[in-house]
């Protein structure tokens, strides 16, 4: 979370004629709640087989990019069945630089709602520290700061160089 997938995915997206979508933003649509009343309602448990739900749904799918949420690669082997499907990206972020970015949208973030700031960057350096090994099975990691308009496009032709 905070990385800017959601930011870079659309840029990416657009720049390469990729059709976009956001994970949580399908996962609200196909069952007409929130992601935070997903969470308060039913619970976390709840919510992740929804996400690996709609997440599966994408295997008939072809040329797109997806936004997931910062969870969804530690779940039901979600990683792996990715990266069979396709290429899969860390957006690699300091528990700092994520702070710094998810500061001002704690309600939309339903782990995160009641957190004072000391209490939120030892939230995330504890998510980080937990997810980081289902992060780094990722196809490519990249440091957010080096990301750029041309940063997908790059791995587009590293997997590819014949185009």
């Amino acid at each position: 979370m905070g990385s800017g997938k959601t930011h870079w995915g659309r840029i990416w997206a657009q720049k390469n004629q990729l059709t976009f979508y956001d994970l949580d933003e399908q996962i609200e649509k196909t069952i007409g709640e929130t992601i935070a009343n997903i969470f308060e309602k039913k619970g976390e448990d709840n919510f992740r087989e929804m996400e690996r739900y709609v997440l599966r749904k994408f295997d008939v799918r072809n040329n797109f990019l997806m936004a997931c949420g910062g969870g969804t690669p530690c779940f039901f082997e979600n990683l792996q069945w990715m990266n069979e499907q396709g290429t899969t990206i860390y957006l690699q972020a300091s528990p700092q630089e994520i702070l710094e970015k998810i500061m001002n949208e704690t309600e939309e973030r339903p782990l995160l709602k009641k957190l004072n700031t000391s209490e939120l960057l030892f939230f995330i350096e504890q998510k980080l520290k937990e997810r980081e090994p289902f992060y780094k099975q990722a196809k490519h990691i990249i440091d957010v700061n080096t990301l750029s308009i041309t940063s997908l496009s790059q791995i587009i032709k590293s997997a590819n160089p014949a185009l």
